[in-house]
């Protein structure tokens, strides 16, 4: 006896053979199906007809009763088949509108609409900092800050954390470790084999915020940081017409964002003397003429420190070619210091260079 699962009056989907002497569990008309059988049986259709089901995307307890609901049924009668199949059809005809489930799809969705300031502030308030694994934020610790973490941790949740991490990493923490702790860790790894990942999670989230750890983000900076890096090579004139409107707006971030800006006056207290040379050789020298030329009571003590840490038949050249260059527009002086500026931030992006401290930098 072959039993077929089909659709009246269309081709045949598959052929399900009963086991031999066995009985059948059979689904027929009047059964009264609930919900998870209805949904084995329109889940096992589109799978024969080749149907490509993001069924991995459905949280893992659904994937597990699916699975166990059809594991408990065999076979279908035509007239079963074709009620539940034109129910199904009916509930896709009558939706007009689907929203996503939960705050994460819903942010999936205002993308680009709400502000990524907002975004952040919504996840934050109910508990969602981290958008995708909290354990990849985890991972970038190094061994001196994860390595007390593990000791104040249950054998339990250390289990966790060494099984999250890469193996060498893994290895080199259970390495320091009393031999007492790793012991007990290693046999807590033998019981972690049935932890759920909402588990893990949550194990995950707790540790990161007790390091403080922080989600990966769409700027390396903060903003205080941006603003005043461009701040740093716009013109004068914009510069302080927009600390001007930020003092307005909002005074406290403009005097972070005052405390941020490099300027060319700010060179002699803030660029190490053995740095100069690397600084002036991604600068034209016809810049540098300029520079040198049109030094006046703000900037001159910044022109005489580039002076005395180039060479000396360096100085030289520059300081007799700005005697003939004299006199220097404002406009011309102003971008000449700015690529000086813009050279300097170059080398800082790339840590080529760092900015003097103030203490115990020479």
């Amino acid at each position: 006896m072959t039993t077929e699962l089909a659709l009246p009056n269309t081709h045949t989907v598959a052929p399900v053979r009963p086991p031999a002497g066995g009985r059948l569990s059979s689904l027929r008309t009047g059964n009264g199906l609930n919900r998870r059988q209805k949904a084995a049986i329109v889940v096992r259709l589109l799978l024969a007809e080749g149907a490509s089901l993001p069924l991995a995307s459905l949280p893992e307890p659904l994937q597990a009763e699916l699975t166990t609901q059809m594991s408990q049924m065999r076979y279908v009668d035509r007239a079963t088949l074709k009620s539940v199949i034109e129910e199904f059809a009916n509930e896709l005809d009558s939706i007009g509108l689907v929203f996503p489930g939960g705050l994460e799809g819903a942010l999936s969705i205002l993308g680009g609409v709400i502000s990524t300031d907002m975004a952040a502030r919504l996840r934050k308030q109910a508990g969602m900092v981290w958008f995708n694994d909290p354990w990849e934020s985890l991972a970038r610790f190094e061994l001196n800050t994860l390595l007390p973490l593990l000791e104040r941790q249950s054998p339990e949740v250390g289990a966790v954390v060494l099984s999250k991490l890469k193996v060498a990493k893994a290895a080199e923490i259970l390495g320091k470790l009393p031999g007492e702790k790793a012991r007990r860790l290693t046999f807590a790894m033998s019981e972690t084999a049935n932890v759920d990942p909402d588990t893990v999670r949550r194990i995950g989230l707790s540790l990161a915020a007790e390091l403080k750890a922080e989600p990966p983000r769409a700027f390396a900076t903060g903003a205080v940081a941006r603003v005043g890096a461009i701040l740093n090579v716009s013109a004068s004139a914009t510069r302080d017409d927009v600390l001007a409107g930020l003092t307005e707006d909002d005074a406290a971030f403009a005097d972070e964002v005052r405390r941020a800006i490099f300027t060319f006056p700010d060179i002699p207290q803030r660029i190490k003397p053995l740095d100069v040379p690397a600084i002036l050789r991604g600068v034209p020298q016809e810049t540098l003429v300029a520079v040198v030329a049109s030094a006046d009571a703000t900037t001159n003590e910044a022109v005489e420190f580039l002076l005395q840490n180039m060479s000396k038949r360096m100085a030289g050249t520059l300081q007799d070619e700005a005697g003939e260059a004299r006199p220097i527009k404002q406009k011309r002086a102003e971008a000449a210091r700015t690529e000086v500026i813009t050279a300097i931030r170059a080398l800082l992006d790339r840590n080529e260079i760092q900015l003097a401290t103030g203490e115990d930098d020479t």
